[in-house]
Parts: C-alpha cells; structure tokens; sequence
C-alpha cells in the first residue's frame, strides 16, 4: 500500500461547494477526484505529440477562422 500524506489547499469556496458536489454525484470523494487528476497529469507530463501530429501542426494559418471555414463548408456541401 502507498504511504499517504495529509495536504491542506486553500480554495476559493464556491470551488469547494462544487468539487464535494461533483464529487457526491460521481460517487467518489473529494480525494479520490484529486488523486485520479494527479495521476493523469503525471502520465501525459513527459507526453511528446506523434509524427503524425507534429507533421501536420501549424498546416493551418493562425488568420484563418477555422469555426467560421467549417460551418460554411458544411452549409455549402447540406445546401446542393
């Protein structure tokens, strides 16, 4: 069994109203919910994106409204 620590943070209160009801309405605890986060950030903190992603980053000019290009591509093609 791993060896546990108490931690204390300071929220905001409205945070921790949310995080115990979330936490009641998922059936888990407030500990298990900070846990579970812990753990996925440590998995994806030496994260390196694929070939693939990197090959294809940036293909897309930061001018372009890619929401705006993707509405009106679909209203060109539903509209035939």
């Amino acid at each position: 069994m791993t060896e546990t620590t108490k931690l204390t943070i300071r929220l905001p209160a409205e945070d921790v109203r949310f995080v115990k009801s979330y936490a009641k309405d998922h059936g888990t605890t407030v500990t298990a919910l900070f846990d579970r986060y812990l753990r996925n950030m440590q998995r994806h903190a030496n994260y390196s994106p694929s070939t693939e992603v990197r090959r294809i980053t940036g293909l897309i000019p930061a001018d372009i409204d890619v929401v705006a290009e993707y509405h009106e591509s679909r209203r060109a093609k539903h509209s035939r």
